[in-house]
């Protein structure tokens, strides 16, 4: 077999050693510190959202982190200067989504103004160290923007319009306690994962004036109004959104309109069948950026960079010859290149697109904000001679970084308090071919601390969801616990994965679960021959797209001691059906509706061969999934039951699909799943 393996050292940030699997084998990895612990999880800092002040100088981010008292993610905005000095809370606030003013004098940012989560706009000033509160909302805004003269902020914001009610019921006596009212949708899209059952209304784009004052809606119609950037000048906004009249069946689809803000008159830019989105205008006003594709149904496809000459309308992609997905478009200061990301074999890339697609390529360490699991991900912005972004490295949340002058700088370490006092997983990236076809598969495996040569280990696989995403080497809470518990943790990104191409992530359109189930057992067979893991002692669990591939391979392989499959597709038929974006799931996952081809969804469904799992399962989905309903769970759980097969279900309260976005739910799926794989440990 051609295989590679490289380990990357967690306390050296973007630093890889290349070693043969053997050297690996004879590194004991023995340290006196305390492993990765579950309340480790409260005292972990990460980095997002990074903003450079126009004039290179300062840079302006959120710091994350958890609230052990109130269980939530708490977040503060933080100034340190591009050299690393005199690093500081902008405000006492709690707060998120910096923005600098086109002078640097200030800063706008979003906090909540009371314990019920509310969220304004606050204005901070530089040089006065005083901040405002600046708006008074009837809902939370997003999207900040100062205009390019810095005279005034636009921002995203839901506009409810409460619908006529279907009938008038008769009026309960005074006093009386009746049963409520009921509740009658008629939109296509009447609930979403993570916010339950939708009011009636739609997302507008508002300006106020910079220094305060009542927010002015520019856009309008009963259609919603997402992503969109200034002008040159501030008389006008580019908005991206689809004012078609079949929008709701069109889950996708998008075009750029040019709003003009004291009008409100809208002229249509882009016509096409497919995605336009995150515009952005060169600072010479001559060109127009952004990012999209050609719809064709395909489960995946490259979004690709844009550049329209706006005088004369003329466009074209600056990408089709680089087969990643393109994202975060910014314009360097003389208007002559872009800047985007994209991820690269689970690492996210920062370049520079030159008019005639030239591509260069400033970083490839971009992420480290997902923090529970190994994602991509991450962001950056620039400025004059300086570029800011979310370093990632195994083992740490993301940092901020700087290239200036072509160099790298680290300028933040706000986990070395607690992560250079750990023993942490050491994290080696793995590639091999895949049994289905030969096809290379990249994987990462983490051995516990104190790992020594000679000796197989347990193993978990751990698996993605998505399924179009990707891992990468980055730091992840929930493979540092299973690691601290003293199992290897392999995780994979089979095809479907991003990262490598638009072929190798449609190699599952309309076969999804399918090839990608072979890439992970050659992920299993490759540890077992390496010696890392104990044949005898394997396990499996997945998350979402990795809870689906976790039943499905319950359902086709013998070979694992036990499962933990969470929030997870188990029968398509009733998902689609079920889901909150089942107009996408319908229209892209499959070639037809479930009734005109119940085959196709059968033969996809883990549900389907049910009768075949020996395998002690457990399942677990959050009770408020509207993403992958927890009756999906439910089905499996009933039919394991019915067979007689060890089973257990978890269900989480409050939940949404986001299960770890409340801390103590991250420890508790991390406990829940070695406690079931504990009890299955051993032969029965």
């Amino acid at each position: 077999m051609n295989r590679t393996l490289k380990t990357t050292l967690g306390a050296i940030p973007g630093v890889f050693l290349p070693l043969t699997v053997a050297a690996l084998l004879t590194v004991a990895h023995v340290s006196r510190a305390a492993t990765f612990s579950p309340l480790d999880v409260f005292e972990l800092e990460w980095v997002t959202d990074p903003r450079v002040s126009p004039d290179g100088g300062t840079i302006a981010y959120t710091r994350n982190g958890f609230d052990v008292m109130t269980d939530r993610r708490v977040s503060r905005i933080w100034l340190i200067d591009a050299d690393g000095k005199h690093h500081r809370p902008l405000t006492d606030r709690a707060g998120s989504s910096p923005r600098w003013s086109p002078s640097g004098d200030r800063v706008a940012f979003l906090s909540s103004v009371d314990e019920a989560g509310g969220v304004e706009v606050f204005m901070h000033w530089i040089a006065e160290n005083r901040t405002a509160h600046i708006t008074r909302l009837t809902e939370d805004p997003s999207n900040l923007q100062f205009s390019p003269d810095g005279q005034w902020l636009a921002f995203g914001m839901f506009k409810s319009q409460p619908s006529a009610p279907l009938v008038k019921g008769p009026t309960p006596p005074e006093g009386a306690k009746w049963a409520p009212p009921f509740k009658v949708y008629d939109a296509v899209q009447y609930r979403a994962d993570g916010q339950g059952y939708l009011k009636p209304g739609f997302n507008h784009i508002y300006v106020i004036p910079a220094e305060g004052g009542s927010p002015r809606q520019i856009t309008q119609g009963d259609f919603h109004h997402r992503a969109f950037g200034w002008g040159r000048d501030a008389n006008s906004i580019i908005v991206s959104a689809n004012r078609n009249a079949d929008w709701e069946y069109q889950p996708v689809n998008s075009d750029l309109h040019q709003i003009d803000i004291s009008t409100g008159e809208i002229t249509q830019l882009t016509d096409r069948y497919g995605p336009d989105a995150q515009p952005v205008v060169s600072p010479d006003g001559r060109f127009l950026a952004y990012t999209g594709f050609d719809d064709a149904h395909r489960g995946y496809e490259n979004r690709r960079l844009y550049l329209r000459e706006i005088a004369s309308g003329e466009t074209r992609s600056l990408t089709n010859e680089l087969d990643r997905s393109v994202g975060s478009p910014i314009f360097s200061a003389d208007s002559r290149s872009i800047y985007v990301q994209y991820d690269e074999s689970g690492l996210g890339r920062i370049v520079r697109v030159d008019r005639n697609g030239r591509i260069r390529i400033l970083a490839n360490d971009l992420g480290g904000t997902a923090v529970s699991r190994p994602y991509s991900g991450g962001s950056f912005h620039l400025a004059k001679n300086t570029i800011a972004y979310t370093q990632s490295a195994p083992g740490r949340p993301a940092e901020l970084a700087v290239i200036r002058a072509g160099k790298t700088h680290l300028l933040t370490a706000l986990n070395a308090d607690l992560l250079d006092h750990r023993a942490l997983a050491s994290v080696a990236t793995v590639r091999f071919p895949s049994r289905l076809d030969g096809r290379e598969i990249e994987a990462w495996i983490a051995t516990p601390p104190g790992f020594e040569a000679g000796l197989s280990y347990p193993l978990i696989l751990e698996i993605h969801g998505g399924p179009f995403s990707a891992y990468g080497p980055h730091f992840s809470t929930e493979v540092q616990l299973y690691a601290a518990a003293g199992y290897v943790v392999i995780y994979v990104n089979p095809r479907g994965s991003t990262g490598y191409g638009e072929d190798f992530a449609n190699q599952i359109h309309h076969a999804y679960p399918g090839g990608d189930f072979d890439d992970l057992m050659s992920a299993v067979d490759y540890a077992v021959e390496e010696g890392i893991a104990d044949e005898q002692r394997l396990f499996v669990t997945g998350g979402s797209g990795g809870g689906i591939l976790t039943a499905w391979i319950i359902t086709h392989s013998d070979r694992f001691r036990a499962a933990v499959s969470v929030k997870p597709v188990i029968n398509w038929y009733s998902f689609v059906l079920t889901a909150d974006s089942y107009i996408y799931f319908q229209r892209y996952w499959f070639d037809k509706p479930p009734w005109e081809d119940p085959e196709s969804y059968l033969a996809r469904s883990p549900l389907h061969f049910v009768d075949r799992v020996t395998t002690p399962t457990m399942l677990m989905t959050g009770e408020s999934d509207h993403r992958t309903p927890i009756s999906e769970a439910e089905q499996f759980y009933q039919a394991l039951k019915i067979n007689e097969v060890e089973t257990a279900l978890v269900r989480i309260p409050d939940a949404s699909h986001g299960i770890a976005a409340r801390p103590s739910h991250l420890i508790a799926k991390v406990q829940h799943v070695l406690a079931w794989f504990e009890r299955f440990a051993e032969a029965q």
